[in-house]
């Protein structure tokens, strides 16, 4: 398990990270997720001792990342892809990571047959794709077969048959009773692999829940009704206090009632429906729903060009 308690980082005046105070528990996915400047690398540089925090702190199984012997067997983390000797071959990154953690040379070939490497083993790592980096920083993560591992865009160039393959690991990792912990700005990605969000904004702790109840709490959700019979499911709706709003493909949208509930009504009523569908909205629209207020870059709306001549103008 993960603990962060009262974590605060502060570079100068900027406030990077504020207060964090939550849990990551074994046995499920959990997805970590925040707009660009949100706190989210500083906040697992400082989970692994990379960043000394301002205030606060971390245990990973109740201690400090600098408290453990051989941490490699206790977390696992894939952060930064590229920190590799670019002259050392995959095999030989790999074994130097296993002999200063004490982790026997054999464990070397196992992660390196579980990333799909094996074939290049002895190549050296600068000739790397960047989906080959990425494989090869999830083996270095899975070396010391730890029971808590962390992911920073571990899909990041990654082709659809490596996406799936790292979603799949990822939910066998905690379907293991491990710990798992992912970072991503994918959100379809996130939607398919995580089981529980926490969510920051600003350094700020936004949402701390299960992914099904951060989707109902942050989005609309409703239920969409068709059929040739509009002005009698009008009248039978509004009899039963129920409020429908027309939309402009003719469909009625029907907030705070369940599927079931209206097929029932309308059944009675011998109403013709064409569609009755439960509609909710996606993670990525839940999770702009949540942070609107908390995004530190905004793009600029119309063409290059034409934003820079209105900035321009405005400047002169």
């Amino acid at each position: 398990m993960i603990e962060l308690t009262g974590l605060t980082k502060r570079y100068g005046e900027k406030l990077a990270v504020d207060n964090l105070t939550f849990s990551v528990r074994p046995g499920i996915v959990t997805g970590f997720l925040g707009p660009n400047g949100a706190g989210k690398s500083t906040t697992m540089r400082m989970m692994l001792g990379l960043d000394r925090p301002t205030a606060g702190g971390v245990r990973i199984d109740g201690k400090r990342y600098d408290e453990l012997k051989d941490p490699l067997t206790y977390i696992g983390a894939l952060l930064d892809a590229k920190a590799v000797h670019g002259g050392r071959s995959a095999y030989n990154h790999l074994l130097c990571l296993a002999q200063s953690n004490g982790i026997p040379s054999a464990r070397v070939h196992e992660v390196l047959d579980t990333v799909g490497l094996t074939a290049v083993a002895r190549k050296k790592a600068k000739g790397f794709s960047l989906g080959m980096g990425q494989r090869l920083g999830i083996a270095a993560a899975l070396l010391g077969d730890p029971r808590i591992l962390m992911f920073d865009e571990p899909v990041n160039g990654l082709d659809p048959e490596g996406i799936h393959w790292i979603r799949t690991l990822m939910k066998s990792l905690a379907a293991q009773g491990r710990t798992v912990f992912v970072s991503s700005h994918l959100m379809s990605e996130m939607a398919l692999t995580a089981d529980h969000l926490v969510v920051i904004g600003q350094g700020r702790l936004l949402a701390d829940t299960s992914m099904a109840d951060f989707i109902a709490e942050n989005s609309r959700s409703y239920v969409r009704v068709r059929t040739p019979q509009p002005e009698r499911l009008l009248d039978v709706l509004r009899e039963a206090g129920v409020t429908a709003v027309t939309t402009s493909t003719g469909a009625f949208e029907i907030d705070g009632g369940k599927p079931e509930q209206i097929g029932e009504l309308v059944a009675k009523h011998g109403i013709v429906l064409h569609e009755l569908s439960p509609q909710q909205a996606s993670l990525e629209e839940a999770f702009m729903q949540l942070t609107a207020q908390s995004v530190e870059y905004h793009a600029h709306s119309g063409t290059p060009e034409r934003q820079w001549g209105a900035d321009w103008q405005e400047g002169n």
